[in-house]
């Protein structure tokens, strides 16, 4: 319970009446619930829908529900989203990659990736067909944040500091198994055989995505983990529209 509570710390803006002790090590450790924390999130977004649909037609419902999705998560993987594309655009070797990441201020590209990646979470989840529709809002936060536990085990540090060199410390096969094991039980209960097919798309691409970085820059860093959990938010709910009938 600890350890849920550390990773729903991370994860969100969500307020507690209380607070937990948290070692260096646990927060590599939290990462084997950041799955379920990914399930915490959808439920409050389905239960947002649940309430909003009384209100709102569904488009209006659906941008709030991305707009809520934001919020929650201080907007923090979106920060990663568009600095990585800044970093992608800026010309020079790993050193000038990491130095526009780390700027402070956003650049067109950023801007514009963000932009592109509202949008096409936003188009996704309004054509989910309505009676997969809570399905894919537990689905699509769970495997995210699967992700960003694929990112982290097993990978180098492309910086000594920051959050993503604190996890990368911390994180071992134990929370991945563990994660991944979450996720797929998951998956199958929410969306049957295609949830599976759908988690080794995520899988792979999140593969991908962790390999080309590692020969780009050596290693991830907390920016890189936060494009990967947003670039699979946008393939699940596009995964869900392909392959759930």
């Amino acid at each position: 319970m600890r350890l849920y509570v550390i990773a729903l710390q991370f994860l969100t803006i969500i307020p507690l009446p209380f607070t937990v002790r948290c070692e260096e090590e646990d927060m590599g450790r939290s990462m084997a619930l950041f799955p379920v924390v990914g399930l915490t999130i959808g439920l409050f977004l389905a239960g947002l829908d649940y309430l909003l649909g009384f209100v709102f037609p569904r488009p209006v419902t659906d941008l709030l529900l991305i707009t809520a999705l934001a919020a929650v998560t201080g907007a923090l993987h979106l920060d990663g989203l568009a600095d990585v594309f800044d970093g992608l655009a800026a010309r020079g070797g790993k050193e000038r990659f990491l130095a526009v990441m780390k700027d402070s201020r956003t650049g067109a590209v950023g801007v514009v990736a963000l932009v592109l990646g509202l949008l096409l979470k936003y188009q996704a989840l309004l054509h989910v067909p309505p009676d997969q529709k809570r399905a894919a809002l537990l689905f699509f936060p769970m495997v995210a944040r699967m992700a960003q536990v694929q990112m982290t085990v097993g990978a180098l540090r492309a910086r000594a500091d920051g959050l993503g060199a604190t996890f990368v410390g911390g994180a071992g096969a134990v929370q991945f198994a563990v994660a991944y094991i979450v996720t797929l039980s998951a998956a199958f209960l929410l969306l049957g055989v295609p949830g599976i097919y759908c988690c080794i798309i995520l899988y792979s691409l999140t593969w991908g995505l962790k390999a080309w970085f590692h020969r780009r820059l050596g290693g991830i860093t907390g920016d890189i983990i936060g494009c990967a959990s947003e670039l699979n938010e946008i393939a699940a709910l596009l995964a869900i529209l392909a392959l759930v009938k």
